[in-house]
């Protein structure tokens, strides 16, 4: 697994789900803060997105898609005006008409994520990633928001399978297209420094692998000393607290979506013992594992 794949999977729960939105004349609809990422795609004409908070407006076009990865209220309407008429989400009717104004066509969605253990990229991550349709920009993105519009119109046989693929697949492509454009946040220099990416790259690869910070600088090319200066002020933490939290990260996922055995919990995260990754999963979470399991499980939407 590269390390975006790993970030997204840690987080990622359950199955993402989407409304398709007909509006035309005056509109104005408010979406709720949220336990997970929210999106938009606009298929069709055009329509402002107002964050809570002290976000600017954000007008969307035809082919524009937007992620909010941390679930901030905001608000969607035909103009940036007066928000206070704004009806909840669930009370548009689709579709709808009149009013003269032009009719715009939406994608509307949410991603389930469990933020217990988000991965730095992710967290570092802006309220509001817009992504404008720009000829040549992202054509992997386009792609997939033209594959969207097609499943939504043919319904086609295999369309539930089909669509939370290219949903999922879309939230991929969101993240990719942010890392290349984005002008702030550490992840993306983190990902383009060579040495770094390479350390990185080996410990997810093998995150159980007996990892030293010898064995994982010969792995990256370099010197000890000079994996260890690079990795920390990139990443924020030094080679082996990395690998030591993103272990914990790992067997608290696996305890969270699978009924593994704890004993084949620990071996997978790199632990000796079902001992050695309480004793770890303790301190770390101040849980023991069996507990954590439980209580995620009780917390997890079906």
């Amino acid at each position: 697994m590269d390390v975006v794949s790993d970030a997204i999977s840690a987080v990622r729960t359950g199955r993402p789900s989407s409304n398709r939105l007909l509006v035309g004349g005056s509109w104005c609809t408010r979406l709720a803060p949220y336990e997970g990422a929210g999106f938009h795609v606009v298929l069709g004409g055009s329509c402002w997105l107002m964050p809570d908070g002290d976000g600017e407006p954000v007008t969307l076009g035809a082919g524009d898609v937007v992620l909010l990865p941390h679930g901030a209220g905001h608000v969607l309407a035909d103009s940036p005006g007066d928000i206070a008429r704004a009806v909840p989400f669930e009370e548009m009717r689709r579709p709808a008409g009149g009013g003269g104004g032009r009719a715009v066509e939406l994608l509307c969605g949410k991603y389930r994520l469990d933020r217990s253990r988000t991965h730095p990229l992710m967290a570092e991550l802006p309220e509001v990633v817009h992504l404008p349709n720009r000829v040549g920009h992202h054509p992997e993105l386009r792609s997939a928001v033209d594959l969207l519009a097609n499943e939504l119109d043919e319904r086609r046989p295999g369309a539930c399978l089909a669509l939370p693929s290219l949903l999922d697949l879309l939230l991929i492509y969101m993240v990719r297209a942010w890392m290349s454009e984005a002008e702030t946040g550490s992840w993306p220099s983190v990902l383009n420094d060579p040495v770094t990416t390479a350390a990185l790259r080996a410990l997810h690869s093998d995150p159980a692998a007996p990892w030293t910070n010898d064995r994982l600088a010969a792995a990256a090319g370099v010197s000890r000393a000079t994996l260890a200066r690079r990795f920390t002020a990139l990443v924020g933490r030094a080679p082996m607290a990395y690998l030591t939290w993103w272990r914990l990260t790992l067997a608290a996922t696996r305890l969270r979506d699978t009924d593994a055995p704890l004993a084949t919990v620990a071996r997978e995260a790199g632990y000796g013992s079902p001992y050695a990754l309480s004793h770890a999963f303790s301190r770390e979470f101040g849980v023991t594992p069996g507990r954590y399991r439980g209580t995620v499980r009780e917390d997890t939407p079906a």
